[in-house]
C-alpha cells in the first residue's frame, strides 16, 4: 500500500499537458459485450477489491447471457485484474436501462435507471398514453440476485441517472419526470428535475419536483454533511423554482434540506444553447465541485478553447462561484463524471476529439479523456485512451492503490483497445495505475493503519514528534464521515469502525503546518 502525505508537494508537481510526465498508465483493459450494443455508464470499486459496473445490453452472446428482450439493464462483476466473475441481465421484454450503481452497507448493490417493461423482472410500471417509461430501482445481493425492485413514476415518463445509499440506510435518486400523477406531485410543466427519497426497502418517503415551465433534469445527487442533498443538472426554465438563467440551457445546482425543501439554487452558464452539468461532489471544506460541458464563452464561462469544452465549477457552501475552468481544445470535449482524489484534488472523465489546447494524444474519433486537477483547478495531467474508432468515458473512481477505474464504451479494436466483440459498441473498462509523478516523492512513514481491511477498531500509527492535530475519516465520494481532535497525541490512535458502512475510506492525519498524511482503508 502506498501512503500519500504532504499534499502541498503534489500541488508543486504541476505538469503542463505538453510534458505528460505525471499521467497514469494502463494496467489492464477489458472489452465486455456481444455482437450488438453495450454501454456501462457506472463503475465502482467493491469492498473485495474488485469492481462492479452497470449499464445496458441488447446482445445475447459473447459475455452476455439471460437477456429478456430488446434491451436489458446489465450488471457486471469483475475481479481486481479485470476478469469477469459474473454478469446479470435484468429486465423484461421492452427497453430497460441502468445508469448508476452503488455498493450497499451489507455488501449488495443498488442500481437505478429506467424501464418500459412490465414483465420478466419488472412489475408495477405506470403505463400511460404519453409515458410507458418509469424510473426503475433494483436491489441486488452480492452475487446479483434481485432482492426487490420498484417502478417509480406516473403516466408521463421518467428516468433516473444517480442513486446513493443515505446515512439512514435508505436511498436518494435523481432524474426527471414528465408526470404529475402516480408517484409524482408538484410538477411545474415540461419535464422537471425529480429527487426521490426511499426507505431501505424502496418505499417513497418523500419526492420533490423542481423546475419551471421548460425542461429541467437532475443528473447527479449526493447527500451532504448537514444531512441534506446537493443536486446537479440542467435547466431550460427561468420561472418556478428557477431564476438567473443566462439563456437556453444552463447548468443548474440546487441545495435541498433533508426533506427536499430548496435552500438555494444557482443557474450557471452563458448565452449559448448548451451549458450542462452532469456530476457533483461535496468537498471536504463544504464547497461543491461540478462538471459538465459548455459551448458558451460569456456569463459565468471564460476561456473556452473551441466549439465545446469540458467545464468544471467550484461553488462555495451557499452556491457562489469560487472558480471555474474550461478544459479542452478547438473542437469537442465534454466531462461526464468528476470524483474527489486523496490529494484533495479531482479527476474527471469524458471525451475528447481535439488534439490541441489542453488535449494531446487523441487516437482518432473521440477518445476516453482523463484529466487530473489540483484543488484550485490547475491541470496536473491529462490522458487520451482509445483507438481509431469512437470511444467515450462515463465513469471514474480513484481506487485503493491510488490508481483509477474507468468505464464507458468503445467502437475501437486497436491501439489501447483489444478484445472488442464487434457490433455497435462494446463496454470498455480500463484500470490505470497510480500517478507516476508525486507518489514516490510524497510517500511518508507518517501514518500506518491496521488492520486493513478493518471490521471494528482501526489503529493509526504515527511518529510522536509529528504531533498531528486531528484525524479525519472521509468516504470515497469525499464526504466527511468522522473527525477526531487529538490533544497531546500518543500513538496508536484508535478509530471506532463498528458503525461504519463497508467500503473504501481515506484516513487523514492533519498536522499543525497544514500538511496531511493519508492512508486508504477498506471497511469489511
Amino acid at each position: 500500500m502506498k501512503f500519500v502525505a504532504r499534499l502541498t508537494i503534489l500541488t508543486l508537481l504541476h505538469c503542463s499537458t505538453n510534458t505528460m510526465h505525471a499521467q497514469s498508465t494502463i494496467q489492464w483493459q477489458r472489452c465486455l459485450g456481444g455482437t450488438n450494443m453495450e454501454q456501462l455508464p457506472s463503475i465502482i470499486q467493491t469492498s473485495d477489491g474488485g469492481f462492479v459496473g452497470a449499464g445496458f445490453t441488447n446482445s445475447t452472446n459473447g459475455d452476455v447471457s439471460g437477456n429478456h428482450g430488446i434491451i436489458d439493464a446489465w450488471v457486471v462483476k469483475l475481479n481486481n485484474t479485470g476478469s469477469l466473475q459474473w454478469q446479470k441481465c435484468i429486465g423484461g421484454t421492452e427497453q430497460d436501462f441502468a445508469h448508476s450503481i452503488q455498493q450497499t452497507s451489507d455488501g449488495g448493490f443498488i442500481l437505478v435507471g429506467s424501464t418500459q417493461s412490465n414483465d420478466g423482472d419488472v412489475s408495477g410500471l405506470h403505463e400511460g398514453a404519453n409515458g410507458g417509461r418509469d424510473v426503475w430501482v433494483v436491489r441486488l445481493d452480492n452475487t446479483g440476485n434481485i432482492q426487490w425492485q420498484k417502478c417509480l413514476g406516473g403516466t408521463g415518463g421518467e428516468e433516473a441517472y444517480s442513486i446513493q445509499q443515505t446515512s439512514d440506510g435508505g436511498y436518494v435518486l435523481g432524474g426527471y419526470t414528465n408526470s404529475n400523477d402516480g408517484d409524482v406531485s408538484g410538477g411545474h410543466g415540461g419535464s422537471d428535475a425529480w429527487v426521490v427519497k426511499l426507505s431501505a426497502y424502496g418505499a417513497i418517503e418523500w419526492q420533490k419536483c423542481m423546475g419551471g415551465t421548460g425542461n429541467d433534469r437532475a443528473t447527479s445527487v449526493q447527500q451532504t454533511t448537514d444531512g441534506g442533498y446537493i443536486v446537479a443538472g440542467s435547466t431550460y426554465s427561468n420561472d418556478g423554482d428557477v431564476s438567473g438563467n443566462h439563456g437556453n440551457s444552463d447548468a443548474w445546482a440546487v441545495k435541498i434540506d433533508a426533506v427536499g425543501n430548496i435552500e438555494w439554487q444557482r443557474c450557471l452558464g452563458g448565452s449559448y444553447v448548451e451549458d450542462l452539468n452532469y456530476s457533483v461532489k461535496q468537498n471536504i471544506d463544504g464547497s461543491f465541485i461540478m462538471a459538465g460541458t459548455t459551448r458558451s464563452n460569456d456569463g459565468d464561462v471564460s476561456e473556452n478553447h473551441g466549439v465545446m469544452n469540458g467545464w468544471i465549477i467550484n461553488l462555495d457552501a451557499l452556491g457562489n462561484v469560487q472558480w471555474q475552468k474550461c478544459i479542452g481544445g478547438s473542437y469537442l470535449e465534454g466531462i461526464n463524471s468528476i470524483e474527489l482524489t486523496s490529494d484533495g484534488g479531482t479527476v474527471v472523465v469524458g471525451r475528447a476529439s481535439s488534439n490541441d489546447g489542453d488535449v494531446e494524444g487523441v487516437q482518432g474519433g473521440d477518445d476516453f479523456w482523463v484529466v487530473k486537477l489540483s484543488n484550485s483547478g490547475a491541470l496536473q495531467w491529462q490522458k487520451c485512451l482509445g483507438g481509431t474508432g469512437s470511444d467515450q468515458g462515463y465513469s471514474i473512481q480513484q481506487t485503493s492503490d491510488e490508481g483509477y477505474i474507468l468505464s464507458g464504451w468503445t467502437q475501437s479494436n486497436d491501439v489501447d483497445v483489444s478484445g472488442n466483440h464487434g457490433g455497435v459498441f462494446d463496454v470498455w473498462v480500463v484500470k490505470l495505475g497510480p500517478d507516476q509523478i508525486g507518489i514516490e516523492e510524497a510517500k511518508s512513514d507518517n501514518i500506518t493503519v491496521c488492520p486493513n481491511p478493518v471490521r471494528s477498531t482501526l489503529s493509526i500509527g504515527f511518529a510522536p514528534q509529528t504531533k498531528p492535530r486531528s484525524v479525519e475519516l472521509v468516504d470515497a465520494t469525499g464526504r466527511m464521515v468522522m473527525t477526531q481532535t487529538l490533544i497531546n497525541p500518543i500513538p496508536p490512535e484508535n478509530l471506532d469502525f463498528g458503525g461504519i458502512q463497508p467500503g473504501l475510506y481515506f484516513v487523514r492525519l492533519c498536522f499543525a503546518d497544514g500538511t496531511k498524511a493519508i492512508a486508504h482503508v477498506i471497511k469489511e
